[in-house]
């Protein structure tokens, strides 16, 4: 159910704030800045409920996606860590997730025995 319109901008009372306490040159900068957050925010929002009931996360999904673009149906973590511009934690964290959930498994890289790849 979509929420009520809010009775003033909160970014446009922040700015005014901003203004108010002699922060003239930052005002609009940081009105641009915290828009594009917010805006990034309810995007979030609405994509984790969509696939809520899927089981997945966002961080999830973006990984089964991933894997899926691929040729060969297998990715090096290291890829992914690059591909994604995440820390690598965070890749070894929702592989790890999507191999309990039976979603994924690893395999040991063919050429590089230091490596994993995951498919």
């Amino acid at each position: 159910m979509p929420r009520p319109p809010l009775p003033a901008d909160p970014i446009a009372e922040a700015r005014r704030q901003w203004l108010s306490h002699g922060w003239e040159r930052a005002a609009d900068g940081m009105a641009a800045v915290t828009s594009v957050m917010r805006a990034q925010q309810l995007m979030l929002a609405r994509i984790d409920q969509a696939l809520r009931p899927h089981g997945l996360s966002f961080a999830r999904y973006e990984m089964l996606r991933l894997l899926a673009f691929t040729r060969e149906g297998r990715l090096p973590m290291a890829s992914a860590t690059a591909r994604l511009q995440v820390h690598p934690a965070s890749v070894t964290n929702t592989v790890d997730r999507l191999e309990r959930d039976g979603l994924v498994r690893r395999e040991p890289h063919p050429r590089d025995g230091r490596a994993t790849s995951w498919c």
